[in-house]
């Protein structure tokens, strides 16, 4: 019989033991307290956040499988299809960032062959405090470097991804990992243990002590005891995972395989009871049978173990021996340790010793759902209020633009992704640093476009409006590069959501990208929450991470954002506006963090980007980038620069300030660039989908120069040689961190 207190210890609350007790009929003993206190903990149970995942639209014509599985699946035709998910490491990488690092990639993989498909990229989403906090470096350089170790020796190339700096993330680092697989249709393998009487193997690496309570860490505040936790952090080997993925990819092709589940949060626990639950069937198993590599594990310890690349592997009875030999080939374990039964229970024994018999389905989905309060919080009525007016307009725009292109949030980001291999598996076409990164589909004539996307201070500013930005930025980034956005997977980080204030916020968010996704025809088909990011009482901004695939059918169609071509026509598709709050322009010049962000319009998004798209398949556009960051001109910039060429730009004035025209973050904007004659076949596809078309300038050799003509004349804003500022946007990282 457990102690009466220990339900405190475990994470759970009075109303929960109460619960437990009533779903059994008695009180349960320590090992099973243990198992419900990881399993009701929010990170596996995701009791807070149920009601509200679904409002997600989570249906289409190509998804083959949606959320609840390890993975969503969405089809890109010829018999294949895409597996991605991306998922939070952000507690683990707060205490060790190598290996909190290291193990959100090992995880996210895993989630990815366990269904059958073969990984074939990686990408990343990053959250730090500012750098000029010697431990914010830390930890941003010690997670570069658990994502590069691991991604590196697994053999799986890191494409792209993002990382911004704000104070908000100081104490609570956000670290969310991406995988995408690609499989054939009938080679799809789910997580269930069907067939009673057949065999429940553990695979793959030995059993230890590292990360028990992993999924409870996970579902706290970090305070100034979180560093005593350092032993729930996992240890990652990458060659065990590499052996690991390629030995299950070669059992999935004999057919013995009836299900098979990734050991993540929460270890056997959850992989035992979330198979049985998901089949409706039952699991026994003996804790006795399972390789360890700590001597006096007790059966609590090894059921709730977090050690890494460990699968649960359901067999046809009378293939065990099959699976062993491929395992032993491979140098891994792979050991029977018990079968599916048909009552519905989670049996643990100990040598035959029952020491746990709980239902499974109550374990895996029983947690009762919390409704929390919602409320507008404080902050946003003094956060939403700026008077543009109040503002000086810059005398030197010059400095203006330097200034941005060397902020962080803009900058190079070459010092973090050359330390990824990216050409690894030798198909990836696009690499880190434009819109979207692009890899090829073997044996095809297709590419996949991939990105992840989040302006946190949007969605401090306004959830419902940043909800929607994320979605239709990384809608846009994707088309930018010539792809059709197909499918989002999201990670949706939050502060505490027993806060009225974070769990609006929260709905807000998911509201704003329920819309989004609906209006782009972009299902939501996997995802993770992860709340309680709160440092001392203080929560990140709120930062929902949207991933999104899409899909290039003519791999000669692919379209990057340097200007490629001295004459050719640059071209705004989309109108500028009066938007200046929550910029980067704001906090760089101003140090605000403030205003009301830009408005997304979902109708005028549709059109900017189906005509943007038609164009680059018709092949008649020669480089896209979409405006974001920095506005206009640091677009426009950025083009110069990956293109090495320069610029001159004619702007109207439009009736706006100077500094709104050039750095304000008005959505729904690409830049193209093509030459002369096809600029007639532009305009009439932007006219049959009433999108604004305006030729703002040209490509040049050199010089990068924006006039703004106003009813006074022509002005000159901005003129500067392209190698000027490239030397300034390329270096800023390096030179911060080697400081």
């Amino acid at each position: 019989m457990a102690d009466r207190e220990a339900w405190k210890e475990m994470g759970l609350t009075e109303q929960e033991y109460n619960e437990i007790k009533k779903a059994l009929g008695r009180e349960p003993n320590y090992v099973e307290l243990g198992m419900f206190g990881v399993m009701w903990s929010e990170h596996c149970s995701y009791k807070n956040s149920k009601p509200v995942l679904k409002r997600f639209p989570t249906d289409g014509e190509r998804v083959l499988q949606g959320p609840g599985e390890n993975a969503g699946i969405v089809d890109i035709g010829d018999n294949l299809a895409v597996v991605m998910k991306i998922e939070s490491h952000n507690h683990p990488s707060a205490i060790e960032p190598y290996q909190g690092a290291a193990t959100g990639v090992g995880g996210i993989i895993r989630d990815i062959f366990t269904m059958g498909a073969r990984p074939v990229a990686l990408l990343n989403s990053l959250r730090f405090g500012e750098l000029d906090s010697p431990r914010v470096k830390y930890l941003f350089s010690g997670v570069v470097s658990g994502i590069a170790g691991y991604g590196n020796c697994v053999g799986i190339p890191t494409i792209g991804g993002e990382v911004y700096f704000a104070r908000s993330y100081a104490g609570n680092p956000l670290v969310n990992a991406m995988c995408v697989g690609i499989v054939q249709h009938d080679r799809i393998v789910k997580g269930k243990a069907c067939g009673v009487g057949n065999s429940v193997m553990l695979v793959g690496s030995t059993t230890g002590r590292d990360g028990i309570h992993g999924a409870s860490f996970a579902s706290e505040e970090l305070s100034e005891d979180s560093e005593e936790k350092r032993p729930a952090v996992q240890v990652g080997d990458p060659f065990m995972e590499k052996l690991l993925l390629e030995a299950c990819l070669e059992l999935l092709q004999t057919g013995a395989v009836v299900g098979i589940q990734d050991l993540g949060a929460a270890g056997l626990t959850s992989s035992s009871c979330e198979t049985a639950a998901r089949a409706g069937t039952g699991i026994e198993l003996d804790v006795a049978l399972v390789p360890r590599r700590e001597e006096g594990m007790t059966p609590y310890e090894v059921m709730l173990s977090e050690s890494q690349e460990r699968m649960l592997v359901i067999v046809e009875r009378g293939r065990e021996k099959e699976v062993q030999e491929i395992f032993k080939r491979w140098d891994l374990n792979a050991v029977n340790i018990g079968r599916v039964t048909d009552d519905g229970m989670l049996r643990v024994l100990d040598n035959g010793v029952k020491v746990a018999e709980v239902p499974a389905l109550l374990l895996a989905e029983g947690a009762p759902v919390v409704k929390r309060p919602s409320q507008e919080p404080a902050y946003l009525k003094e956060a939403n209020k700026l008077d543009p007016a109040e503002l000086p307009v810059p005398s030197d725009f010059n400095d203006v633009l330097k200034e941005l292109l060397a902020s962080p949030n803009i900058c190079s980001r070459e010092w973090v992704y050359s330390q990824y291999d990216h050409m690894v598996r030798t198909d990836t076409i696009v690499l880190p640093g434009s819109d979207a990164a692009v890899l090829r589909i073997k044996g095809t004539g297709k590419a996949i476009a991939l990105t992840a996307d989040c302006n946190g201070r949007y969605c401090y500013l306004d959830p419902f409006e940043g909800g929607k930005a994320a979605v239709a930025e990384a809608a846009r980034n994707l088309v930018c590069s010539g792809a059709k956005p197909l499918a989002v997977t999201d990670c949706l980080n939050f502060g505490n959501p027993e806060k009225p204030g974070i769990y609006w916020q929260f709905e807000k968010c998911v509201d704003g990208m329920s819309e989004a996704c609906r209006a782009l025809n972009t299902p939501v088909i996997s995802g993770n929450v992860s709340f309680y990011n709160e440092t001392k009482g203080s929560a990140i901004y709120p930062t929902p991470v949207v991933g999104m695939v899409g899909l290039i059918e003519n791999i000669d169609r692919v379209t990057t954002q340097g200007f490629k071509n001295t004459g050719d026509l640059i071209v705004l598709i989309g109108q500028n506006g009066d938007d200046i709050g929550g910029s980067e322009y704001l906090k760089v010049r101003f140090g605000l963090e403030k205003g009301k962000p830009p408005r997304v319009d979902l109708e005028m998004e549709k059109k900017v980007q189906e005509t943007c798209l038609e164009c680059i398949s018709l092949g008649i556009i020669n480089s896209a980038h979409d405006t974001s960051e920095g506005g206009l001109a640091v677009a426009l910039a950025e083009s110069c620069i990956s293109g090495k060429k320069g610029a001159r730009v004619e702007l109207e004035g439009e009736g706006l300030r100077d500094d709104v025209l050039l750095f304000g973050e008005t959505q729904s904007r690409v830049i193209v660039s093509l030459a002369k004659e096809n600029l007639h076949m532009l305009e009439k596809i932007a006219g049959d989908r009433q999108a604004p078309v305006k030729v703002i300038g040209w490509v040049t050799d050199e010089d990068f120069v924006i006039n703004v003509v106003r009813d006074r004349g022509t002005v000159n804003l901005i003129n500067l040689k392209v190698w000027e500022m490239e030397e300034i946007w390329s270096r800023q990282l390096d030179s911060i961190m080697e400081l």
